[in-house]
């Protein structure tokens, strides 16, 4: 019986793109767990298989190596179970533990496959693609001249790399554009800070979390307690919480954040077909904002590890969520390492709130909605979801009750200064109601 690492991990939407790096996050932890193969093999299946492979090599009209006929038998086997299960070749499995230092080089922006096309779903901040205007959404249908229908990910990807200081044009079709956009951006060495903060106003304090790496959690309660200097040493009255277009990350970051906030209870469960899938993770005692009232900002380009920690301090009443609903991806991903230096990515489980939601294809819904609000928000505020990508897992846990009589207030400024952000106000406005409320008590 042989015995394989995995490493178990919550993953962003899709790729983040480098130069000479595709990213998929960093791992959560690994352990021993021991390969079993419990279920016959299906021959005849195999036996078609192996005849396809044998008309191809005879008969296609050029020859093929076997190498890649196999490894592309391999990213379509596990492309057809979900958008986010994939085959990592030695190279894109060494690079993607590269980039768990949270350093890379290139354009700077997390990528999917969609219907053959790469759609942006984040931009990251203070990056030459955000720089250059690319934005959530975004479908990008020509990478310099060459058409992107037809390739895989892995090929966009690494078309998109590049020495720091090269050029790459993207074709980008963007809803509500008459015609195409042409973007040229300069790649570069990216170097991700994944908290920041800032003193909005005496006593409200604001922290940034742009993506989940390992050492956000320890990020966060610095960020926090830089605040509370910033603040006199007081104690805060406030906090607003932005994860708008955080792609996701580290499960144990989202974990460590969530407990940050919450003395008891629990932040998130997982449950998978294999047994060392099914994790339950809990709270520790103390809250950082000494029960100061918060406000968590989300829109559609919240995934993951962003709706884990929505999620849970929703669940728990520790804060009021505000923007738009959430991307909607409720599934894990673990590394397996294979032979020869490559390894899987393979969803092997469905992560849950504290009171049992699937967020599968449906994402979090904000307590108050209120939609992107700037000159350049798309129509409707409409974003790409879990629920738009080609072969989503199925959400396979309904709710028991629908919160009964329970509607979210909905609040749309249609108009203001270019640039102002509106869900930001909203957010401190709610927070200056909550401490005025309660000194009325």
């Amino acid at each position: 019986m042989k015995c394989t690492t995995r490493y178990i991990l919550i993953l962003t939407l899709g790729i983040f793109i480098g130069a000479g790096i595709t990213l998929e996050r960093a791992v959560m932890a690994t352990r021993e767990s021991a390969d079993k193969i419990t279920t016959p093999l299906p021959l005849a299946e195999l036996r078609t298989l192996t005849e396809v492979f044998s008309r191809i090599k005879s008969d296609y009209v050029e020859d093929v190596e076997d190498k890649k006929l196999i490894n592309d038998a391999i990213h379509g086997m596990l492309s057809r179970l979900d958008p986010h299960s994939t085959y990592l070749s030695k190279e894109s499995y060494s690079e993607m533990r590269i980039g768990t230092e949270g350093q890379f080089g290139g354009l700077g922006i997390e990528v999917s496959m969609e219907n053959g096309f790469v759609k942006v779903v984040s931009p990251i901040e203070d990056t030459p693609a955000a720089k250059a205007g690319i934005e959530t959404g975004d479908l990008i249908v020509k990478l310099n001249d060459k058409p992107v229908k037809g390739m895989t990910l892995t090929d966009a990807v690494k078309l998109m790399r590049g020495k720091p200081g090269s050029d790459i044009d993207l074709t980008i079709v963007r809803e509500g554009a008459n015609k195409t956009l042409e973007i040229t951006v300069t790649r570069a060495i990216i170097k991700i800070k994944s908290v920041k903060q800032r003193i909005l106003e005496p006593g409200y304090g604001y922290i940034r979390v742009t993506q989940f790496q390992g050492n956000s959690g320890k990020g966060l309660k610095k960020a926090a307690e830089k605040l509370k200097k910033k603040n006199k040493g007081k104690k805060l009255k406030g906090l607003i919480l932005d994860l708008r277009n955080n792609p996701g990350g580290v499960l144990t970051a989202a974990v460590s954040i969530s407990d940050a906030f919450l003395s008891e209870g629990l932040i998130v469960y997982t449950e998978g077909r294999a047994e060392d899938s099914r994790l339950k993770y809990t709270a520790t005692p103390a809250d950082i904002l000494d029960g100061a009232p918060m406000v968590v900002l989300i829109n559609g380009g919240s995934a993951s590890a962003s709706e884990i920690v929505a999620g849970a301090l929703q669940d728990h009443k520790r804060a009021v969520i505000l923007g738009t609903k959430s991307f909607g991806k409720g599934s894990v991903q673990t590394i397996l390492p294979m032979s020869g230096g490559t390894a899987l990515k393979l969803t092997t489980a469905r992560y849950y709130t504290p009171s049992g939601r699937s967020i599968q294809a449906k994402g979090i819904e904000p307590d108050i909605i209120v939609e992107d609000a700037k000159v350049t928000r798309t129509e409707k505020g409409k974003h790409i979801s879990e629920a738009d990508l080609a072969g989503h897992l199925i959400n396979n846990k309904l709710e028991k009750t629908k919160k009964s009589g329970k509607k979210s207030r909905k609040i749309d400024r249609k108009s203001g200064a270019k640039g102002q952000d509106y869900q930001l106000n909203e957010a401190l406005n709610l927070l200056k109601g909550v401490n005025i409320f309660g000194a009325k008590q």
